[in-house]
């Protein structure tokens, strides 16, 4: 296979919203790189990348593929990433390992969320960005009309570097052509605009340029890397992965012009405890460091830890290190992938994707190194959206409990926006995601792949009682069965603590109406209220209680008289001090495009929420800062993705509590059905 050194690979990802053909572009790709003799097929299950049997199901990539396309004398890296929203912790995962960002576009859908949002996205990483406007062999397009809004939304810095010709079923080059018809534009426009663009980053060039010498292609060919890798170019293309239009030109594009490793903007890897910044040159002769992008458990070869090396030269029977963990791991298989397949090789140089097989310890993020350096390195890590949309999930089988935890711990580790949680105070294990189509996908994953059923359910909101005023409790527990009986009487006042307080528990007992011995008995029947709460099951906080006074039986006051004593005295008090459930309340920040800010702040303002305020983002999108009640939001995530037609999203965090109102209190209490409790 082509490409012995890090000059000749080219590293770069597809992104774009769900629909704009992505996968079918790769195929198309291969196919013309002479690597199958026609485009796989979803449907049949042939696509390289979109091999998952949920894929085929759902009909569109849930998981980012990786593939390897050699060209000339180049190695086209090329990972196809998914375009659906509620899956793109997948794709942005992918931006750590490339050089470049191809974007891909739906000629007939225009500009859509995923387009924003990757463009966006891409800038902020610096990484160089292309746009592809697939499927130019649609009916009824207006492609001059897309290339204006698309300069228009993203700058004037985007250009035309092709053009659709013949019917639309070829392209004209406009950077090595200065002339030639085509269905749309004008090739010699297009090279004037594309040279006036990529002088600018070139002092000589510009003077020559100004001077009204003629600048070939060849002179252009530094700046234009230098313009595209500063972002003062992003080349336009066109093709049609249904005809094969422009994917060959798009090839030849890549392995002539997109920059190398060696060339693309140095990644931001940092050093030590105070995160020195440091520079990853690619020499094969540094010590390694390479970062893992993506985990993947193969039912064959098991864990897999896909890397991009940065640094050094990686082959089997090389000892790295993981992160900051002392204990090395050998590399007994060295793997090139491309789709399902992993083909083994001999060496990895800077630049290249490759994986490491049956590394338990490995984890997304970490950084491999060869290095015993003390300092551990750090790559700067990807800004993922936050997971919000959460399930409750708990075994369908009793005893599969182990198993299911195991599993989805895999699962996790190969998607950094799908998290576990345990909530040890409501007893119950909340799967969280980005969406109800991730969650759901993840849950069938886990059903297909390792077997476990869950039943599912909206998770518990952690509720908490507290009380309004002063009050007093008093409980005489007299109990006599035979023998030795059981004794014990309590009186104890209580009072309400500010927000955030907790609990204090004191003595005023004077004169041993109750023996020292015995406080903690009665401060033990207080605290199972604590936890059990009052009025409505959920624990109870912000609460002074003072027990001053009781009286005890030298023969029948035992421990058990004095914890069920003190817990029935605190009731009796709490049932006079103005009981009140409080809710938690979130900071709610929600941005959305302009057109639909209003019906957005309306959902929010039926679900109780406090508009704090808003702000305005380059005239597009706007975003809505809200305090809401947590127990509302179970169907926002559905509810914003329906009103912005996917566009919006959300963060959230915690920030206090506060009483819920009078008629949700009576709910809550209602539901409420204390099992009677033994007092022995």
């Amino acid at each position: 296979m082509p490409a012995q050194t890090t000059q000749q690979i080219r590293n770069l990802a597809l992104f774009g919203h769900a629909g704009a053909g992505k996968t079918s572009l790769l195929d198309m790709l291969m196919v013309k790189a002479g690597m199958q003799g026609e485009p796989g097929s979803l449907e049949r299950g042939t696509m390289t990348t979109d091999y998952d049997p949920l894929e085929r199901k759902y009909q569109y990539s849930l998981v980012s593929g990786l593939v390897t396309i050699p060209y000339q004398d180049a190695r086209l890296n090329i990972i196809d990433t998914p375009g659906d929203p509620d899956f793109r912790g997948q794709a942005l995962s992918a931006m750590s390992a490339i050089e470049t960002a191809v974007i891909v576009v739906n000629a007939s859908a225009g500009i859509e969320m995923s387009t924003r949002s990757m463009m966006r996205r891409a800038r902020q990483r610096k990484l160089g960005r292309m746009i592809v406007i697939n499927r130019i062999d649609g009916d009824d397009l207006d492609l001059p009309g897309l290339v204006a809004a698309i300069r228009e939304e993203f700058g004037p810095q985007c250009l035309p570097i092709n053009l659709p010709a013949e019917g639309f079923t070829t392209v004209r080059d406009c950077f090595y052509r200065t002339e030639g018809e085509t269905d749309i534009l004008s090739v010699a426009d297009a090279h004037t605009e594309i040279v006036d663009q990529v002088v600018e980053v070139d002092e000589e060039l510009m003077a020559a340029y100004l001077e009204g010498e003629e600048i070939s292609p060849e002179q252009l060919h530094d700046a234009f890397e230098k313009a595209f890798c500063q972002g003062h170019l992003v080349p336009i293309c066109f093709t049609s992965a249904l005809t094969g239009a422009g994917c060959e030109h798009f090839l030849r594009l890549a392995q002539r012009l997109l920059p190398n490793p060696a060339e693309g903007n140095p990644p931001p890897f940092r050093k030590g405890p105070e995160r020195e910044r440091v520079t990853a040159t690619p020499d094969p002769d540094g010590h390694v460091l390479a970062h893992v992008f993506k985990i993947a458990n193969d039912p064959y070869a098991g864990k897999l830890g896909i890397f991009r090396l940065y640094q050094g030269t990686i082959e089997p029977d090389t000892q790295l290190y993981i992160g900051d963990g002392r204990k090395p791991f050998k590399v007994s298989h060295l793997y090139r992938m491309h789709g399902k397949e992993h083909q083994e090789i001999d060496v990895a140089i800077p630049g290249d994707l490759c994986a490491v097989a049956k590394v338990d310890d490995i984890y997304y993020d970490a950084i491999l190194h060869d290095s015993h350096d003390e300092d551990h390195y750090f790559l700067k890590p990807v800004d993922f959206p936050q997971p919000m949309f959460g399930v409750a999930v708990a075994a369908k089988t009793r005893g599969q409990e182990q198993k299911l935890a195991a599993s989805l711990e895999r699962l996790s580790e190969e998607d950094p926006c799908f998290v576990i949680d345990h909530n040890q105070e409501l007893n119950e294990t909340v799967v969280r995601g980005l969406g109800e189509m991730h969650l759901r996908v993840m849950l069938e994953r886990l059903e297909t792949r390792y077997g476990v059923e869950v039943d599912t359910r909206p998770p518990r909101i952690a509720y908490r009682e507290t009380i309004t005023r002063r009050a007093e409790g008093h409980h005489r527990h007299k109990k006599q069965t035979g023998g030795a009986g059981q004794f014990g009487e309590v009186f104890l006042r209580i009072a309400p603590l500010g927000r955030g307080e907790g609990f204090v528990f004191k003595s005023e007992v004077v004169g041993g109406a109750i023996p020292t011995s015995l406080i903690p008995a009665v401060e033990k029947g207080v605290r199972q209220v604590l936890d059990d709460g009052a009025i409505a099951g959920f624990p109870l906080q912000d609460v002074e209680v003072v027990v001053y006074d009781g009286k005890f039986h030298s023969v029948d006051s035992k421990e058990i008289a004095f914890v069920v004593a003190g817990r029935k005295a605190f009731l009796d008090a709490i049932a006079d001090a103005g009981p009140q459930i409080l809710e938690p309340i979130v900071e709610l920040e929600v941005t959305v495009p302009d057109t639909v800010m209003g019906d957005v702040t309306g959902a929010l303002a039926s679900k109780r929420a406090r508009i704090q305020g808003t702000d305005s983002h380059s005239g597009t999108t706007t975003t809505i800062k809200a305090a809401v009640p947590l127990s509302v939001l179970s169907d926002f995530p559905t509810e914003l993705k329906s009103l912005t037609g996917g566009e919006g999203r959300y963060t959230m965090s915690f920030s206090h509590y506060e009483a819920v109102p009078g008629d949700i209190q009576k709910q809550l209490v209602e539901a409420h059905r204390p099992s009677d409790e033994d007092d022995d």
